[in-house]
């Protein structure tokens, strides 16, 4: 499954507290509508039937079912940007 470095974690709950979204709420990865073979990331009230679910702390990540395949034994991790932005990425676990 899907493992969150603690810097993604903390970036996720970060987002998730400067928004309006319900209690709940979470970043959702799917397959992008523009390429379905590159993973997209969304804000997401809920997750959607099938999706699975990776909370850890106040971080909640949804992922559709073709992203959880081919996230299955991956790290989603961040990269710092300039003036304070964060770039998520992926990256393989061990």
């Amino acid at each position: 499954m899907l493992m969150l470095t603690d810097d993604a974690r903390t970036a996720i709950e970060t987002i998730l507290s400067n928004t309006d979204d319900p209690d709940g709420s979470g970043l959702r990865i799917a397959a992008s509508e523009r390429d379905s073979s590159a993973l997209a990331m969304t804000m997401a009230q809920a997750p959607q039937d099938g999706d699975t679910v990776v909370q850890e702390s106040g971080a909640r990540v949804f992922l559709a079912p073709a992203a959880a395949a081919v996230l299955e034994d991956k790290v989603l991790d961040t990269n710092a940007m300039e003036g304070g932005a964060v770039q998520f990425k992926i990256v393989a676990q061990g």
